[in-house]
């Protein structure tokens, strides 16, 4: 068993992406869960080929050569006249020295091209390398899909995008295989013959990842960003990375001062981290902060869950300045009916959870909420001005003009009283808690009524507060559940077989832990039952989390191959009204 509590603890934030394309224009993809595999263990198949042209669906290959190292070290070599099929063009054998004598009795490609793959050997941690590498990987592939042959798709290096990242002009006029070759003392000197050729990349390939080296180049995940325009010192930064677990987790960002830049959350900590120093990271916000950055601290999580929340949770409690959301989460608006003898609606920043049944939200803006207000007060004749009204009207109140219109029943002025008002708040309350039809009814009705008189615009508008009203009341019933619940206790399978398991309170996650395949899983959920944090009853109606917290956990807990272990209810069971707001669907958006 692995318990991982929730207990306070510093922050962090982090993101990652993989792949991007090599010089050659072939994406490079790697995709492994354990990270960093050293360039000194990675296979380099490296390859040369001569051909009739420069076409891939025109032309033939005649000459492939190439050779496999592997830490500096020659394991093998691969080299075979092909016949094209047709004869050599006379420009082609001045420049090769191939004449169409020499290719009599020469293998085609039918049987050339399986050997050659079987002695690439293409696995995870072999890479495929070429001097304009999009040359030669055109004309096999192209070979491999005439002859309904599955391209195995490895990683692809360009020496020529390596070389145009840290050959100067003043080293190199060009980026051609022989000037290069002569740069950096190459063994074998190129001639276009295809197995020359491909010794000397071998040696082209060292001198430049020699080069790369101190850039930050040492892994073969490094090798996907080689060739973009990423600044050195950025690129250096990678190292950071390193020593980074390669579990679930969050991360800081660290400034100069020790202070946090930015927070985030990873399923592999040390890959998410890396890719903020390739190009992968596009935000120049961002850009600018890993700049800044000098450490990252990392936050390892028992599970992706418990790593979700942590971010968000540091995020609100730090708020780190390259950070742009969950910063304050409990400042966010709701709707609620004020507390007086005729209630209104009123958007509110907190409401007390002894009211929880007269709210919804929280909103995203103010605007959200006003027009999920707004949809409220045309679905029912709750009174809209904003003054407190007592319980026996004034003799010199005077109605307004939505009573004459017969949208309010003027309890101002004795129209309604208290007994007959609150038909019309249980209605509203309603509406804010498990009946969402007649809202929906009525602005359907508006807007169909606007479009009759092609009054789109107007229609649009009623659209949009359907569309808030419903947002908000679906949160609200979702997560209402939660807020109100003394316990939860849940578990899921894990990919290997075990268990994942949670502890919520309150709508808090306040544990979680995992479980080997094999072991029993009570006698750790029981321990985590018994240890897991401490929550009070919240005072307000959002529970002891925020609404993204909550989110979360309900995502976690609705998930089909999650199991509920234990729930004490409170005062609200573990379900969605009747009429839910999650029975209409949303409108769609401008």
């Amino acid at each position: 068993m692995t318990a991982n509590l929730l207990a306070p603890a510093p922050g962090g934030r982090l993101d990652l992406e993989g792949a991007s394309r090599a010089g050659a224009g072939t994406p490079l993809q790697i995709g492994f869960d354990e990270i960093g595999v050293p360039l000194s263990e990675v296979t380099f198949v490296v390859v040369d080929l001569e051909t009739t042209g420069g076409s891939p669906t025109q032309c033939e290959i005649t000459e492939i050569g190439a050779v496999k190292v592997r830490g500096g070290e020659v394991l093998g070599e691969f080299q075979t006249l092909v016949d094209p099929g047709g004869p050599v063009p006379p420009m082609i054998t001045v420049l090769t020295g191939i004449t169409d004598a020499m290719l009599v009795g020469a293998p085609r490609i039918a049987e050339v091209l399986p050997s050659f793959l079987e002695f690439a050997g293409f696995g995870p941690t072999t890479v495929l390398v070429a001097h304009n590498a999009r040359f030669d990987v055109g004309f096999l592939r192209a070979a491999a899909a005439r002859l309904e042959l599955t391209w195995p798709s490895p990683a692809v290096v360009d020496t020529v995008a390596l070389a145009r990242r840290v050959v100067t002009r003043d080293e190199a006029p060009n980026n051609k295989l022989g000037t290069l070759a002569a740069l950096f003392g190459a063994t074998t000197s190129p001639d276009h013959r295809a197995l020359h050729d491909a010794r000397a990349t071998v040696d082209v390939l060292h001198g430049l990842l020699g080069r790369l080296a101190p850039l930050g180049a040492t892994h073969l995940e490094d090798l996907a960003t080689l060739g973009d325009p990423v600044p050195h010192k950025r690129r250096r930064k990678a190292t950071l990375a390193d020593s980074l677990p390669t579990g679930p987790g969050v991360y800081q960002f660290l400034g100069p001062a020790g202070e946090v830049l930015y927070v985030g959350k990873a399923v592999n900590l040390r890959r998410r981290v890396r890719s903020y120093f390739t190009a992968a990271e596009k935000r120049k916000r961002i850009g600018e902060m890993v700049d800044l950055t000098q450490e990252v601290r990392p936050i390892p999580c028992a599970t992706e869950l418990e790593a979700a929340v942590r971010e968000l949770r540091l995020i609100a409690e730090l708020d780190p300045p390259y950070n742009r959301r969950s910063r304050k989460p409990h400042r966010r608006p709701w709707i609620r009916l004020t507390d007086e003898p005729f209630p209104r609606l009123s958007i509110v920043r907190s409401v007390p959870a002894g009211r929880s049944a007269e709210a919804i939200g929280p909103f995203a803006s103010r605007a959200a909420a006003q027009s999920a207000l707004e949809a409220l007060e045309e679905a029912f004749t709750v009174r809209r001005c904003s003054q407190r009204l007592p319980a026996v009207p004034s003799p010199e109140a005077r109605a307004c003009a939505l009573a004459e219109m017969g949208r309010c029943g003027a309890p101002c002025v004795g129209g309604q009283d208290v007994a007959e008002y609150a038909e019309v708040t249980a209605s509203v309350r309603a509406g804010l808690t498990s009946a969402a039809g007649p809202v929906v009814a009525a602005l359907r009705a508006r807007i169909g009524s606007l479009a009759a008189q092609e009054r789109y615009e107007e229609a649009a508008a009623e659209r949009d507060r359907l569309r808030a009203y419903l947002v908000a009341a679906r949160r609200t019933q979702r997560l209402r559940p939660l807020w109100r619940s003394p316990q939860l206790v849940a578990a899921r399978r894990t990919e290997d077989g075990g268990w994942e398991v949670v502890l919520v309170r309150y709508g808090r996650l306040a544990g979680t832990c995992t479980v080997p395949r094999g072991v029993n899983p009570m006698p750790a959920i029981d321990a985590l039952v018994a240890t897991g944090e401490d929550v009070p009853a919240p005072s307000t109606v959002l529970g002891a989390s925020g609404s993204e917290e909550a989110e979360l956990i309900a995502d976690w807990v609705e998930h089909p191959a999650t199991r509920l272990v234990q729930h004490d209810e409170g005062d609200e069971p573990l379900a969605w009204p009747v009429d839910a707001a999650a029975k209409y669907p949303l409108p769609p958006t401008a």
